[in-house]
């Protein structure tokens, strides 16, 4: 596995009692952002994004849920916005577009990709953070994002920083923290399970509120993360395919 570390900086361990943002998908990622920031002795503000996904229901259960389950969140942000599934162009957000089986292996974009999501969703955050005087704002993205994601890769969270570092008050010092980004998905589980994350309170479906799927992409990445680990992953699934290659 590899050392937490951010995308954009030296590992930024905090002096006296600091306060970070974690952008709460209600996935397993940033929940386990959550718990690493937690780790480095951070206060946590949890930032949830309803945008019109299609279980968005299930995605707020389960960001609130962490909001109570972890003892280091301070607060707790849910913020509406219709804007992301009105422009459409994702099969997350446009009834139109179904969402694929997965494909492990794709090198193209997916059709769940979000046009610019997360531009939207750390601008909103960076607004939070700057108002509540924190000092980080976390991210879960990860390796396996940024092969199909354009705005999950390391490059694009350094200019985010110099968006940041220009666009705030002179006084305003927030580090963008993506510690994951180099990181599969198992590194992620392995080291959420080390931290305690609660991984029956996460959820990771792009089609279902329940059970999962066990079908879509981010189903098989989750899947495949706790069986090479060895590890029954917690939430119900409607199936449960292998995705690790038999020894």
């Amino acid at each position: 596995m590899t050392d937490d570390t951010s995308a954009t900086s030296d590992q930024h361990h905090p002096t006296d009692q600091q306060r970070a943002v974690v952008l709460a998908s209600g996935g397993m990622d940033s929940a386990t952002a959550a718990y690493l920031a937690a780790d480095r002795g951070y206060e946590v503000c949890l930032l949830h994004t309803s945008y019109g996904q299609n279980t968005a229901n299930r995605e707020f259960e389960c960001a609130e849920s962490l909001s109570n389950e972890l003892d280091a969140v301070v607060d707790f942000l849910h913020v509406e916005t219709g804007h992301l599934q009105a422009v459409g162009g994702s099969s997350l957000t446009d009834e139109e577009m179904d969402v694929a089986d997965a494909d492990l292996d794709a090198d193209e974009i997916p059709s769940s990709y979000v046009p610019f999501r997360n531009a939207n969703l750390l601008s909103m955050a960076v607004s939070y953070a700057e108002a509540k005087s924190c000092d980080a704002l976390f991210i879960g993205a990860h390796s396996e994002d940024f092969s199909g994601y354009p705005d999950c890769r390391p490059g694009f969270f350094d200019a985010f920083q110099t968006v940041v570092d220009v666009g705030t008050k002179p006084e305003t010092d927030i580090a963008i923290e993506a510690p994951f980004v180099e990181w599969s998905k198992t590194d992620i589980a392995e080291r959420g399970l080390e931290l305690g994350v609660p991984y029956e309170h996460t959820w990771s479906c792009y089609r279902e509120d329940a059970p999962a799927c066990g079908t879509c992409d981010a189903c098989a990445f989750r899947l495949q993360a706790f069986q090479r680990l060895d590890e029954r992953d917690p939430i119900p699934y409607e199936e449960r395919p292998s995705y690790v290659e038999e020894a």
